[in-house]
């Protein structure tokens, strides 16, 4: 799994920012490595200079492979709250999506007389394959 760290001009950007984003990431989202191809953190202060409540925001968009990609946004105070916010609410929006890809597959598992599982299942798959490559 590829992780890209962009911020805006407002955000002190540095080679340890991006490291501690990147390690946040990845520990959260650890169980889903195999299934994403890449993860984009944006990083932005909503009010520039200004001072405000909750003007920090962390967007983070996952690519699952042969998925359309999931973007979640959480503003807080601080810098740190926003990509820990953001990466538990990717977390949850990820184990729905495979959650619900899982109970897909297992209504439509195939019985030992049926071989019309099978087809939907192919069928899944080369849409997937293509839109993987679409991607």
């Amino acid at each position: 799994m590829q992780i890209q760290v962009h911020s805006d001009n407002h955000i002190q950007s540095s080679i340890r920012l991006e490291e501690w984003v990147k390690n946040t990431v990845e520990s959260t989202l650890e169980r889903y490595e195999e299934d994403l191809t890449r993860v984009v953190v944006h990083l932005r202060d909503e009010n520039g200079d200004k001072p405000g409540p909750h003007d920090l925001r962390c967007q983070l968009e996952a690519r699952p492979k042969g998925h359309q990609p999931i973007s979640v946004t959480h503003k807080a105070d601080t810098l740190e709250q926003a990509i820990d916010g953001a990466a538990i609410k990717l977390e949850s929006a990820l184990e729905h999506m495979f959650g619900k890809l899982r109970s897909k597959r297992a209504a439509a598992a195939p019985t030992a007389d049926s071989g019309e599982a099978d087809a939907l299942l192919e069928e899944e798959f080369l849409e997937n394959e293509q839109a993987a490559l679409n991607s």
